[in-house]
């Protein structure tokens, strides 16, 4: 896959030919490949390309869990006073899909039983089928940065992703504490990579003059 700072130096290469800019920073750069790179995004998880992309996707191997109040999980008409399992931190940013994060799976930790992915409307309507009590399936859903997992009796659980952003604080990883974000990689295709520098390209030529980023550019890690 392609570092942050590998894509802003294919597109800085490339302006050169075209114009030279000395106001143009790292940061305006990789604002514009990040937009461009968001959007088609969406746009290959709509023609489901992405979920058989191992590459792009990141694992929380141990994210743990803990009790709350269902009224807390978004579940609307159920009594207070019934709890259900929900990440106890915020998981990190994901990067958005066509139907909200691109979560590709939430399991058990041994990753013999795998998560379905529903919202708190659908399973509650769910739960008053008569038919219900046969299923065995296991559910989650996602909500102000959390998963919420509504009959499961576990202390942690596996899930993959696409994020946006280091997730080295769920990997306990504490080499990728101090690598620079530049070295970071962009979780995008590389097949995507020339047509994100083509839009990326078109909209940063276009500009006459590419204003700075305020005065603190210098101390930005994408500087």
């Amino acid at each position: 896959m392609t570092t942050i700072g590998e894509a802003i130096s294919r597109v800085r290469n490339a302006l050169k030919a075209v114009k030279e800019d000395p106001f143009l920073t790292d940061r305006t750069i990789y604002f514009a490949i990040s937009k461009y790179g968001k959007s088609l995004l969406k746009r290959e998880d709509n023609q489901n390309r992405l979920m058989k992309i191992s590459s792009i996707f990141s694992t929380l191997t141990y994210v743990e869990l803990m009790d709350v109040d269902k009224v807390e999980a978004g579940c609307v008409g159920i009594t207070s006073g019934c709890y259900i399992k929900r990440t106890k931190e915020k998981l990190p940013k994901f990067f958005d899909g066509l139907n909200g994060p691109l979560i590709r799976t939430v399991s058990s930790l041994d990753t013999s039983v795998e998560l379905f992915r529903t919202d708190p409307g659908t399973y509650s309507s769910m739960t008053k089928v008569t038919s219900f009590k046969y299923n065995t399936r296991k559910y989650f859903w996602y909500l102000n940065g959390y998963l919420y997992m509504p009959n499961v009796q576990w202390e942690a659980i596996k899930v993959e992703g696409v994020f946006e952003g280091n997730i080295s604080g769920f990997t306990c990883d504490t080499s990728e504490e101090c690598r620079f974000r530049n070295d970071d990689q962009l979780p995008f295709p590389d097949y995507l990579f020339g047509e994100i520098e083509q839009y990326v390209l078109k909209e940063l030529t276009m500009s006459i003059s590419i204003p700075t980023n305020g005065s603190d550019d210098s101390q930005n890690s994408l500087r």
